[in-house]
This record gives structure tokens, sequence and C-alpha cells, in this order.
């Protein structure tokens, strides 16, 4: 059933690709869940796999067809594992507000490192005004002002949570809008 399926994609049939995505998609799901280990990413990346599937369709050689996209499935949810750790690492408050450790480095690599702090700030402080309303207060209290999550979320009468959301957020928009180069 698959082999035809698959050979009216090949051939341009949209609804045979529906068919097969309807087929596999808990099955994709669970195979990408089993590697990232959250809701909201596996569902992103399974749709992301069935993409990559339907591309890759044309040079599908009739070798297990559920095996196949079982390796697609497993090597996008690595890639995107990968992904996520590096953002994670890489995220615009460890290079904004990360002091230098001077035990880890030669003092002109530490003073280096803080006239770049310096700039970065100064660049968030002067670039503010793009951000949108509802994140300017926080990115402006946590970056500029250096407060605490704690102060931030007993000054806006909001649940910790709450603060650390809205940064994340502006984080993401601050990546989005601005040059990458600006925080790299």
């Amino acid at each position: 059933m698959d082999q035809a399926l698959i050979e009216k994609v090949k051939n341009g049939n949209d609804h045979a690709f529906r068919i097969l995505i309807e087929k596999y998609r808990d099955y994709i799901f669970r195979t990408v869940y089993g590697v990232l280990r959250n809701q909201k990413d596996a569902e992103d990346a399974a749709q992301e796999v069935f993409l990559k599937i339907y591309t890759s369709l044309p040079q599908y050689e009739h070798q297990g067809f559920k095996t196949w996209i079982t390796r697609i499935a497993v090597n996008h949810a690595i890639d995107c594992q990968r992904k996520n750790q590096r953002r994670k690492e890489d995220t615009v408050e460890d290079i904004l507000l990360v002091p230098p450790q001077d035990d880890h480095h030669s003092r002109n690599d530490s003073i280096e490192k803080q006239v770049l702090l310096k700039e970065k700030r100064m660049l968030v402080r002067k670039r503010l005004d793009e951000v949108p309303d509802n994140y300017r207060e926080v990115i402006y209290g946590y970056y500029i002002a250096e407060k605490s999550y704690q102060q931030l979320a007993k000054e806006q009468n909001v649940q910790v949570k709450t603060i650390e959301t809205k940064l994340y957020r502006a984080r993401l928009w601050m990546k989005k809008h601005w040059k990458e180069d600006d925080f790299s």
C-alpha cells in the first residue's frame, strides 16, 4: 500500500502524501519525541520531518519505507537537539551578562571581554526604543539595571516564571530583528 502511495506522490499527487502523513503522523511524533523529550519541539520537528520526507521522496529507492522515514526522523531530531543545545549556550543573555572568569583566562583576555560586554550593553541601551513595549521594561530591568528575575517579578507584581517567559520572548525578538553579528 505504501509503495502505491509513494508512486502517486512522486507523480505529483499531494492527496496521496496527506494519506501517508495521516498514517505515520503519530509514529513520527513518537520517534522525534523520544529524542527531544519536549512536546512543542517534537511537534515542530515532526512537521519538518514530513517536509524532508516529501522533498526526499524522489530519492527513495524501495528500501523499506518505515525504516527510511525513521532514519530521517531520528537524524532530524538529533539535529534539532544540537541546535537547541547551541542556542542555550549562545543566548543573548550569556553574551551580554556572563562576566569573564579571571581564573580561566589571561588578564588581557578578561579586559577584552569586559570591554566587549560593555559595548553590547550600550548597544542594547541604544536600541531599546526599537523593542516592543511589552518587552522593553523587562529588557531594561534585566540587562541595563541588572536586576534579578526575583526583583523584576516583585516590582511588576508577577510570578518569576512570567519574567523568565518575557525575557525568553524578548531574546527571540532581539535575535530575529537585530543582526546576528551585533551579538556574536
